[in-house]
């Protein structure tokens, strides 16, 4: 995809991603997003398929492999020629690290030892590991209240928190970017986000209906489901 009339054609067909945690679904389907992107040549599709890999929200599970996290990290800035794709990698891989080093040390562990984390903060968050924020304010200043809710065990809004803050660093990177190839990445990320927070708020909803059901239960015991033999 080389002709920028295309480019702008694709990123016009594609509606506003701007009102996160207001809207309960990504303003479009994912089968309809793939169709448009389907516009794109075959080596943008697979830089965005990298780095939407690469990401993904779902490398954020505590039982994540860091070290092949960390490889692929770097595999793929050394493939990705666009500097603000390759700041949006390192700005979220350097995220990244800071809500690990958080886990790490609520749980009660000391800096890894080692080459560990990606991006220019690992050695000043293990030097500083016993400061609350690493004294990475200035430069991260959404760390106090992301280690304030794992402390407090609030997945739901850490998550939130996290989404919120890499919400706002692709509107600065996309106010450098309407109809290119990094516009269209922008984009994507962003639903992305938006299809993160959606299941997070079903699959919240779904947990509280579960636990008002029991409650209910509890308080009629003799309350037998249809069906259900005597």
């Amino acid at each position: 995809m080389s002709d920028p009339d295309e480019y702008i054609a694709l990123v016009s067909s594609l509606p506003s991603s701007e009102r996160l945690f207001v809207a309960k679904q990504p303003p479009l389907s994912r089968l309809r997003l793939d169709r448009r992107l389907a516009a794109l040549s075959a080596e943008h599709s697979l830089m965005l398929a990298q780095i939407e890999a690469l990401l993904s929200w779902s490398a954020y599970d505590m039982q994540a492999d860091e070290a092949v996290a960390i490889r692929r990290a770097k595999a793929a800035l050394r493939d990705i020629a666009q500097p603000t794709l390759r700041a949006i990698v390192q700005d979220r891989m350097e995220l990244r690290t800071a809500v690990a080093a958080l886990r790490l040390r609520a749980r009660g562990d000391g800096p890894p030892p080692g080459a560990w984390g990606l991006g220019r903060w690992t050695r000043h968050i293990a030097a500083n590991w016993s400061e609350p924020t690493f004294r990475l304010d200035r430069s991260m200043p959404w760390l106090r209240e992301a280690a304030r809710m794992i402390e407090h065990r609030d997945p739901l809004e850490l998550q939130r928190h996290l989404l919120d803050v890499s919400f706002r660093r692709l509107q600065r990177h996309a106010a450098r970017h309407q109809f290119d190839f990094e516009a269209v990445v922008i984009y994507v990320l962003k639903w992305n986000i938006f299809d993160r927070w959606a299941q997070a708020n079903a699959e919240a909803a779904a947990r509280r209906f579960s636990e008002l059901s029991l409650e209910a239960l509890r308080d009629f015991p003799d309350l037998m489901l249809e069906g259900q033999a005597p």
